[in-house]
């Protein structure tokens, strides 16, 4: 029976989102563009093509309100090795080195507080994966309700942190569009490479699909919990980084690892370290509790079907969930938190994973559109098959700019991409999955 409303849906979408990327990119993203209104531009337009992306996951969504999300999507709209394929890049690119990367980083936030030793830092990560991993075993509602909590903690947060640095009259509104002495005319090559960590601050806008099988009247809901969702997190994310101009000048925040420790400081003084530090640890903790809940659904939907390893696809026969699948994630994880051994720099890969994945959900949705007509569509795609389209194109060129700018990172993602093919090859052998079973 379905246990997850539309607030809870809302809120996992909230909270997947809401993770690390807005404390720790936008130094970066500043680092290629020239403004403080080129910065929030690319934010917009961030948000705007994740709600492009949106409106397609929406119509899919009601139309397949089942396990797996995008995995589902391209099985049933070109072949099951279409799914395969974008499902496998998705658990083991997407998830589960976000899921060691929010441990790690959580880990590093602590040490900021407590002195703890490298060694005692990946044990505390693998600690936080184990133990979240438990919690969502446990129970979906268990996951949902602390999902919950801290959503509104996250929120809260945000938004006295932005009220409380206004309020404070030590900054100057001047930065939100000062430009540096110097600054060179943007590119279209720099305003798309700064569109990746803004792409990767933005994952997670689809996370409701992935259990839209456990949401109460799903054709209604997974549409709804994606645009409320996203129009929160895009009106925090503005408001939090207009807060960083309005404090930081903008060569200091070039030179910044941490925007909201910067912005702190120079609002709050002494106290801000531990604040900020607080605020980080609440928002990575909300975050890696929603990848939880919601990625296991990939690797189950795919196990039902015959392509994962054997046993993904079990259910807790007295919690009903999906207890392999969260073993499994939680195995991957704790593989990368091991090997990773500190914060690592996989924000381009993992973007460029996101990308390919997402492209290929839109196009499923024009393959949809044309192989099964008659099919019901509780909610159909504003703007088709235009805003779609849109999404494509400025995607697949943000693809092809960082295939170009970092082929290291890419070619990793690719690389993984092409190891699941034998897998698949091994996975069909065994038997012949059952291509069309809802997941």
């Amino acid at each position: 029976m379905p246990e997850l409303s539309l607030l809870d849906a809302t809120f996992l979408v909230v909270a997947s989102v809401i993770g690390s990327g807005i404390f720790l990119t936008p130094g970066r993203i500043s680092d290629l563009l020239p403004s403080g209104a080129w910065i929030l531009g690319v934010w917009v337009v961030g948000g705007i093509l994740s709600l492009a992306g949106a409106l397609a996951n929406a119509e899919l969504g009601a139309m397949f309100p089942h396990a797996g999300g995008d995995y589902v999507y391209l099985r049933e709209a070109f072949h099951p090795i279409a799914g395969f394929l974008v499902g496998w890049l998705s658990f083991f690119v997407i998830q589960a080195g976000t899921v060691a990367t929010l441990a790690i980083g959580f880990s590093g936030g602590v040490a900021q507080l407590v002195p703890l030793s490298e060694g005692a830092q990946v044990i505390l990560a693998v600690a936080l994966v184990v133990g979240t991993s438990l919690l969502n075993f446990y129970g979906v509602r268990h996951g949902a309700r602390a999902n919950n909590v801290t959503s509104v903690l996250k929120i809260g947060a945000l938004v006295l942190f932005v009220i409380a640095g206004v309020a404070t009259g030590k900054g100057h509104a001047a930065g939100l569009v000062a430009t540096t002495s110097g600054s060179e005319a943007i590119g279209l090559a720099a305003f798309g490479l700064a569109l990746s960590p803004v792409l990767f601050s933005y994952l997670g806008w689809n996370a409701s699909v992935y259990v839209a099988s456990e949401i109460h009247e799903p054709a209604r809901n997974v549409p709804r919990s994606l645009f409320v969702g996203l129009a929160l997190v895009i009106a925090i994310y503005l408001a939090v980084n207009a807060l960083y101009l309005y404090a930081v000048p903008l060569a200091d925040l070039r030179q910044g690892a941490n925007a909201a420790e910067q912005a702190a400081a120079a609002l709050f003084g002494r106290v801000s370290g531990t604040l900020v530090a607080l605020l980080v640890l609440t928002s990575i903790l909300g975050t890696l509790n929603a990848m939880i809940l919601t990625t296991p659904r990939i690797a189950y939907a795919m196990a039902l079907d015959g392509l994962f390893f054997p046993g993904v696809d079990t259910v807790h026969a007295r919690r009903r969930t999906p207890a392999g699948a969260i073993l499994a994630l939680a195995l991957a994880s704790l593989a990368l938190v091991v090997l990773l051994r500190s914060f690592p720099s996989v924000l381009d890969y993992t973007t460029f994973a996101i990308l390919l994945a997402t492209i290929a959900d839109t196009v499923a949705l024009y393959a949809l559109r044309r192989r099964q007509p008659d099919r019901p569509r509780p909610y159909r795609a504003w703007g088709y098959p235009f805003v779609p389209a849109l999404y494509v194109i400025a995607n697949a060129a943000i693809a092809a700019n960082m295939l170009w700018l970092r082929p290291r990172e890419c070619g990793i993602g690719l690389a993984t991409l092409a190891i699941g093919l034998p897998f698949y090859w091994s996975f069909t052998r065994r038997g012949h999955p059952e291509a069309g079973r809802p997941a």
